[in-house]
């Protein structure tokens, strides 16, 4: 499927920022950069809709601990859009290649955002803001640049695509503990608030 690293490019950066996707894919459509994009994406109230979305995205994204909120949420946002996105992008014949494309693109919207919602609990474990805000300017302007590729050279785009998404995992992973830590601690302070609601 020709088509195949443009819909694993677009699931992994929908995992990191599925308005962004939705607004590149569209405006690239739109302006005639990319015969690739299905008018779908290109009409009118979906390119709205992509951009009023990705602006309140780029606000919560750099307050701590409304991130992770905004995350949590996105659970479920997150990898039906990379999985809608795939699909359209292999086409509408309901055949088998577009459903393997629907797959593709939300089990890998489904890691990157695992990805991104776990670096994002262990940023929130530091008390400063910055780390935050420079990690949201990082996944935007990267979201952007790797969509923006995949539409002229969407091979070279999936091989950092991939590349990204391992080494996230493996970052992931060895944050595993600092994120537990973050969330017993947060139990605890819960806990120890609500018997100092009780007391008299």
């Amino acid at each position: 499927m020709s088509v195949l690293p443009l819909v694993f490019t677009s699931g992994w950066a929908s995992g990191i920022n599925a308005y962004a996707v939705v607004l590149l894919l569209g405006l690239f459509g739109l302006t005639g950069v990319s015969d690739d994009v299905p008018q779908t994406l290109q009409r009118p109230e979906v390119l709205i809709t992509a951009g009023v979305l990705f602006l309140c995205e780029a606000v919560a994204d750099k307050i701590p601990y409304v991130d992770s909120a905004w995350d949590a949420v996105h659970t479920v946002v997150r990898p039906l859009a990379g999985a809608w996105v795939g699909a359209l992008l292999a086409g509408h014949s309901g055949s088998l290649s577009d459903v393997a494309a629907g797959l593709i693109g939300g089990s890998t919207a489904l890691a990157g955002h695992t990805v991104k919602a776990g670096t994002r609990m262990a940023v929130n474990t530091s008390p400063e803001p910055f780390s935050n805000i420079a990690l949201s300017l990082a996944e935007d302007l990267g979201v952007g640049g790797i969509v923006s590729l995949a539409i002229f050279h969407p091979e070279a785009a999936a091989v950092i695509a991939a590349v990204l998404l391992a080494a996230g995992l493996v970052v992931l992973l060895f944050l595993v503990s600092r994120i537990r830590r973050f969330l017993r601690r947060r139990v605890q302070r819960r806990e120890e608030r609500r018997l100092a609601s009780r007391a008299p």
